[in-house]
């Protein structure tokens, strides 16, 4: 579903990704860690589209990101980690909007906006302005708005930050649901406990190298996440 060919991606002198190489598979919910600055975001964004890279190829469903961008973007949806939302927009508009830019139908839309929004209960807060909502909600609005269109892969970056318990609780319920329907995802994450109970696989990335990569039991070993993490990261 999401296949990274040797990603280069340079700023100035540093090179915030090195020669990366992951797959990612239908099925699979792969955890991407490391420290800040450790190039998980820069990654992230290569694989979304957003930011151009220096070598390497990405492609998503077997579509070349770098050849056909507006392909690949109709079957992904990013999440990032901190949602920069059209404030002046009440939320229904919000996502009306974003269900108009990826062609959804009015009767899927209006059934899956009030799926989602009960499910995270802001269904009373939809006719406010995005810009009266606290961070947490402004998080579950971006939530509805990635799964408006079912897409194929979902990308995030650090998905839990701002969710109160029940949300977080509610998006790993999801994320398992959707890759077992047959889509993936692939999300950065620094909370080592949900990555090592909730992927099937994990990478972890230091100084823009991939350090280490496979399924939870590979990866980990018969110790903790953390424990790997931290002594690669020494």
């Amino acid at each position: 579903m999401l296949r990274i060919n040797n990603l280069t991606k340079i700023y100035g002198e540093k090179k915030a990704v090195d020669n990366l190489s992951l797959h990612i598979q239908k099925g699979e919910i792969y955890g991407f860690i490391g420290h800040n600055g450790a190039g998980k975001t820069t990654t992230i964004k290569s694989c979304c589209g957003i930011l151009k890279f220096d070598e390497g190829e990405i492609f998503v469903d077997g579509v070349s990101i770098k050849d056909h961008p507006l392909e690949c973007k109709q079957t992904i949806a990013y999440i990032p980690d901190n949602p920069d939302l059209y404030e002046f927009l009440s939320g229904i508009k919000y996502l009306n909007f974003i269900a108009d830019v990826y062609k959804v139908s009015t009767q899927d839309r209006e059934a899956r906006i009030k799926k989602y929004a009960d499910m995270f209960q802001i269904t009373s807060d939809l006719a406010q302005p995005i810009s009266a909502y606290s961070h947490g909600m402004k998080q579950k609005l971006a939530i509805i708005s990635a799964l408006i269109h079912e897409p194929k892969l979902i990308i995030m970056d650090e998905p839990f930050v701002g969710l109160d318990p029940k949300a977080a609780h509610l998006l790993k319920g999801l994320m398992r649901e959707m890759c077992d329907d047959g889509g993936a995802i692939f999300f950065s994450t620094h909370v080592l406990e949900v990555a090592e109970k909730l992927c099937d696989k994990v990478a972890i990335i230091k100084g823009g190298k991939l350090i280490t990569s496979g399924t939870m039991e590979e990866v980990k070993g018969d110790t903790s996440l953390e424990t790997v993490f931290l002594e690669l990261e020494e």
